[in-house]
């Protein structure tokens, strides 16, 4: 398989499986490309082209032929220069790793990736919230993340990457969208009672159970075992956490259970401020599943996992 069909395939499994629904991706690509074509020619040199057709600011091929040929894959949760080194060390063991796979985004795709957190309003309007609401409470939340990340030496895994002769991409909503939308059908299929059930159910998938293992397993948050779950919603993507002011809206609109990979303090404060229950599945064994759905299908090329990551077939 080339590089650049596993970067598509990616693309389009994450689209496949994104939350928002492809009539709202397809109205966005619609958008980007209206806006390119009204730039000048100075600005169109500084757009990235892949925003035409890659929804997801945070998955990027970054470094390497896009003709490549992968055969073997080291993938991680992180992939740092550590874990470049390691690629590295592999080779030099005589191990034929072609491509080294992020998770979460690096270099430019990190630089940028608080954009995929538009996506958020019209998750939450899909669950009761009003759109001009659901922007409203995002946007300064973005603005927030966007001052986080400016000061971030970002390239350096990267650089690592060009240094050695390793290639690199990353990999990260499209993960997220994966596992968001086999969880969220998983709890409406089962309709659990109680956050009891929930965490029951997610105590049942391999990813949970290896994470059991290492003490970051399922675990309720707010709530206790006998709470009745009421509505759930599976709040796994969209770049990073939303705006706290979302749980107010939320409540109001019926949801009393939130399953997450984690959260902060301040939103934990105002999750229960409204009374809303939340289970924190775990982020890593949540990462794990995300990108164990999108590789079940790259059937041709070997996959080892690092820094994190345990390949898991279904």
């Amino acid at each position: 398989m080339k590089l650049r069909e596993l970067y598509e395939y990616f693309i389009k499994k994450g689209i496949e499986s994104d939350p928002r629904g492809k009539a709202l991706i397809d109205k966005e690509f619609t958008k980007r490309g209206e806006d390119y074509k009204s730039l000048k020619d100075d600005e169109k040199k500084d757009y990235d082209l892949e925003a035409l057709k890659n929804p997801y600011a945070d998955t990027r091929i970054l470094h390497g032929d896009e003709n490549l040929d992968v055969r073997h894959v080291l993938a991680g949760i992180d992939i740092e220069v550590g874990e470049i080194i390691l690629a590295d060390r592999l080779r030099e063991r005589g191990e034929t790793v072609d491509l080294v796979i992020s998770h979460h985004p690096e270099g430019r795709a990190y630089a940028n990736f608080y954009e995929v957190m538009h996506m958020q309003a019209d998750i939450l309007n899909k669950f009761g919230v009003p759109i001009n609401v659901a922007e409203d409470i995002l946007s300064e939340r973005i603005k927030e993340v966007q001052r986080r990340v400016m000061p971030v030496n970002h390239t350096r895994a990267v650089d690592a990457a060009r240094l050695l002769g390793i290639p690199f991409m990353c990999v990260h909503t499209p993960a997220d969208n994966a596992v968001t939308t086999y969880l969220q059908k998983l709890f409406d299929d089962k309709n659990p009672d109680t956050l009891k059930d929930v965490v029951g159910s997610l105590k049942e998938i391999p990813e949970y159970q290896e994470a059991i293992k290492n003490n970051a397993g399922p675990n309720i948050l707010i709530g206790s075992k006998e709470r009745r779950t009421g509505k759930i919603f599976v709040d796994m993507t969209g770049g990073t956490g939303g705006s706290k002011d979302a749980f107010e809206r939320l409540s109001q609109a019926g949801v009393g259970t939130i399953v997450a990979m984690h959260i902060s303090d301040e939103h934990k404060k105002e999750a229960e401020k409204h009374h809303i229950n939340v289970v924190i599945a775990g982020h890593i064994a949540s990462d794990n599943l995300g990108m164990n759905l999108l590789l079940d299908s790259v059937s041709d090329v070997k996959v080892t996992g690092c820094s994190g990551f345990n390949r898991v077939k279904r």
